[in-house]
């Protein structure tokens, strides 16, 4: 399937996720970037370091959404990797993990168990950074956690920017706990964390 049109669940049927870009380690860094529908919303996850705006833009434009239709953007973490390209998203409110923003508006709220929509909702992870929330897709196809908890599907087994290998060790146990049918890692492709071993 081609990339930028990956998709797990169908529309209409809880949330559709699509795998805008899958990042990469090499030889240039990349976040990957997720696009998510479900009623009226329109989220746009991580916009991060690629290439250009266009590895974002054009599979958007692809399915007929233009930047000025996305209604919310999630960022897992505020490394710069999977922040450039927020501001495409003007229109959007934009979430972390602990509040949301919109123009020169600061609405507070904790992260932990807050739904962008009935089928989106945001976890306080702290792992990879302290401060960190990874998301839980519910989709016909099953349950994809996106997460920079793992950068990609072999790891690594020791974050190098972690500042707690215990923290990271800890949340990486609790996504697995929910038993998630697909992992969706900050800078690889999705694995089935149920078919092979999954550092923790």
């Amino acid at each position: 399937m081609e990339e930028g049109l990956q998709r797990f669940g169908v529309l209409g049927e809880q949330c559709l996720c699509l795998i805008v870009h899958v990042g990469t380690l090499e030889p240039g860094v990349t976040g990957t970037v997720l696009m998510l529908l479900e009623e009226d919303k329109v989220v746009v996850v991580d916009p991060g370091m690629v290439p250009s705006k266009e590895t974002i833009l054009g599979p958007m434009a692809s399915i007929g959404i233009g930047p000025e239709k996305v209604t919310e953007v999630v960022l897992s973490h505020h490394h710069l990797d999977h922040t450039f390209h927020v501001a495409l998203f003007e229109r959007a409110n934009v979430h972390d993990y602990h509040a949301i923003y919109r123009g020169d508006e600061w609405t507070s709220r904790p992260g932990e168990g807050y739904r962008i929509s009935p089928n989106v909702k945001l976890l306080e992870t702290p792992g990879h950074t302290q401060e960190e929330v990874s998301i839980a897709i519910s989709t016909s196809d099953g349950l994809c956690v996106y997460t920079h908890l793992w950068w990609t599907e072999d790891g690594p087994l020791e974050d190098p920017y972690a500042p707690s290998a215990d923290q990271l060790r800890s949340s990486r146990l609790r996504v697995l706990a929910m038993n998630p049918d697909w992992i969706i890692p900050g800078h690889g492709r999705p694995f089935r964390p149920q078919t092979r071993p999954v550092v923790v």
